[in-house]
Order: C-alpha cells, then structure tokens, then sequence
C-alpha cells in the first residue's frame, strides 16, 4: 500500500447528474495535481463524470434490502475503508438533510480532518435549524466551505460559524467538445441541468419564451438533462403550444459541443448555490441571460458585459431580456467578446490556489 501521499477522501452523493457532482470529478482533479492521493467515495451507483484517483462506489457494492439495511452496510464499508486505507482528511461534498445519520457519520469521521461542502443558498439541505445542533455536528470542522459569498454570509448570519470560507466551484475550460452532437436546430438558447422544477422553475422558463415571440422569429429553445419533473416540463410545453418550438435532448456527459453553438443559455431557478452551468456557459463563449436568484448568479453575471441579469419572477422582464440577446447585435457582440475571460478566476488552477490555502500540505 502506498504511503508516500498525503490522503484525502471526496465524499459525494454520485459523480454524475448534476453541478454539485461534476464539481467533486473537477476536485479529484485539482487535489490530484497539488500532490494528493485521491479517493473518491460515493453513495449511489452513478458514475458519469471523469475523476481522478481510486473510486470506492457504495451504491454498487451494497445492493440490498431494506433500505435501512443498505444504510448500515454502506456505513460499515465507508469506516472500514477509512481505516484500512488511513485515509487522514474527508472533504464531505454530499447533502446533509438527515441529522441522525449526520451523527453516526461523524462518529465514523472520528479525529480526522473534516471539510464539510455547502453546495446551496437552500440551507436545510446541508446544516440543521438549530444553531445548537449545528454547533454540535460542524462547529469543530476543519473548515465550511461555501461555493458563493452569498451562501458564507448566510451560514456566518445565522449560525455564528467562525471557520467558513468561500471557494468558488471551478470550471474546466479545457473540455474535449469533439464529440459527435445531436441534430440540432438551426437557431436556439439553451437550459442545460436537472429536470427539477422545485430548484429550476421551468414554468418561469417556458412562460417567458412564450411571451418572449423567439419562437415566431425561428429561435427554438433547447432543454438538455434529465430528471423527475420531464413529464411536467412536456405538460408545459404543450400548455403554451411550443411543441414545434422546444426540443429535449437527454443528458450528455460532454455537453460543452452543444453549449458553443447556443445563441445564449438559460437560468431561471428559484435558489441556486453556485451556477456551474452559467460558468461554463461563458468559458465555452457563450453569453447567458439569468435571473437573480439566491445565490450565485450575481456574482458571475456581469449584467450587459457577459450578459443579462434580470429580476427573478419577473416573466415580462426575462422575455424582455431574451429578446435583447437575440436583436441587439451590438450587446450580443460585447457579451460573446468578454464572455471567456470574465470566468478565468474561475479555471482550475486559479481555484487550486484556494485550496492549497486550507488543506494540509502533501508530503
């Protein structure tokens, strides 16, 4: 066995299906190429996105039932793993929504060093209500870390944490887009993310595309993702009559090709925690037009340099927006131009710095 590096385990939900997971598959990367040994653990089978180090796949090798029975195999085989591997430092990067078991896994945690991710403004996914309880489980972490400003001044308001810290999720800007793309329109904007209306809010999406007339003037808007809520997205589709106007496209492992042909991408969440896809939109030349929503866009978007930020909720003014990304040259030109360069403090290595800042050194 191999002792010569320092260790770190990324502990994930999946590494596949959304930002907060492609995330963990960039970090893998990041940590690699600071000196570490990196183990990668996850909770479900799902494994799409690229990684670097070993893979412990808890999803796979606990295949049974109940339910609460898999729950207690997948605890066994994380602490064994742990142990047998002495693995000093875990960078927890899952949701947190179930306190009990937030306890047992802390006591499979024991000593060792602790970096616990918040990945969204939407708190209760990650910490308890209680300020006691949360004091309890995280106070003694090594750091929090917080994907957007917003995100750390809402821990720091309201739980008193004095060991957060902002590190925004990084982008890789140097993503493989040779990959074969799928029939595509001639003319569109782009959503590309979890088909998840509690988070993304299609209905203010389709509302104002609708309301927008892209439609009429041969803009088609493409939806690229999976997840539960597609049949509702289909019901909306045909609500406002655009099914000669949207397409769905599944999920892409490599979405980056589709991205740069887009005229602009979409966001219209309620809450976000740091909007991956608005970053990669514009490290890809791709302007955006997004909400403001709680948090993150704000402090990517620069409004008319790399694209539009409009108020959340407010259909006429999103409509109003898409229409400008698509008949002002001059404002489309500017956005495209600056669009690449407005996220370099972004790329991999400019995120890599912050982290070397709060881990411990590599042997």
């Amino acid at each position: 066995m191999d002792t010569a590096k320092t260790k770190i385990a990324i502990f994930s939900h999946a590494l596949g299906g959304g930002g907060a997971e492609r995330f963990a598959g960039h970090l893998s990367f990041i940590l690699d190429g600071l000196g570490f040994e990196i183990h990668n653990i996850i909770l479900t089978e799902t494994q799409d996105y690229d990684y670097a180090g070993v893979l412990l796949n808890l999803g796979a090798l606990a295949k049974i039932e109940p339910r609460w029975k898999r729950k207690f195999v997948k605890a066994g085989l994380l602490k064994k793993y742990l142990e047998d591997y002495q693995i000093g430092t875990i960078i927890d990067n899952r949701p947190r929504n179930f306190q009990l078991s937030e306890w047992f896994t802390r006591q499979i945690y024991g000593k060792r060093k602790v970096y616990y991710l918040i990945q969204n403004h939407n708190l209760q996914n990650y910490l308890p209500n209680s300020v006691g309880l949360a004091k309890i489980l995280y106070g003694q972490a090594e750091k929090i870390i917080c994907v957007s400003k917003a995100i750390e001044d809402k821990v720091k308001s309201k739980y008193y944490f004095k060991n957060t810290v902002t590190i925004e999720n990084p982008v890789g800007f140097a993503e493989n887009s040779s990959t074969e793309l799928p029939p595509l329109p001639e003319k569109f904007v782009l959503f590309f993310g979890r088909f998840d209306e509690k988070a993304k809010n299609f209905t203010l999406m389709l509302e104002a595309y609708s309301l927008s007339g892209l439609c009429e003037k041969g803009v088609q808007l493409v939806l690229m993702g999976e997840g539960a809520d597609q049949h509702l997205i289909e019901s909306l589709i045909q609500k406002h009559q655009l099914g000669d106007c949207v397409t769905i496209l599944p999920y892409q492992k490599n979405p980056f090709g589709i991205v740069k042909k887009a005229r602009f991408t979409l966001l219209t969440s309620h809450f976000e925690g740091f909007p991956l896809s608005l970053a990669e939109s514009l490290a890809n030349g791709t302007p955006v037009v997004a909400v403001d929503c709680e948090s993150g866009p704000r402090e990517v978007i620069q409004n008319e340099q790399n694209g539009l930020l409009v108020p959340n909720y407010d259909v006429d003014a999103l409509a109003k927006a898409m229409n400008r990304m698509v008949d002002d040259e001059v404002l489309y030109a500017r956005c495209k131009a600056n669009a690449a360069a407005s996220v370099k403090y972004l790329s991999l290595e400019s995120i890599a710095e912050k982290w070397a800042q709060i881990l411990p050194k590599p042997l």
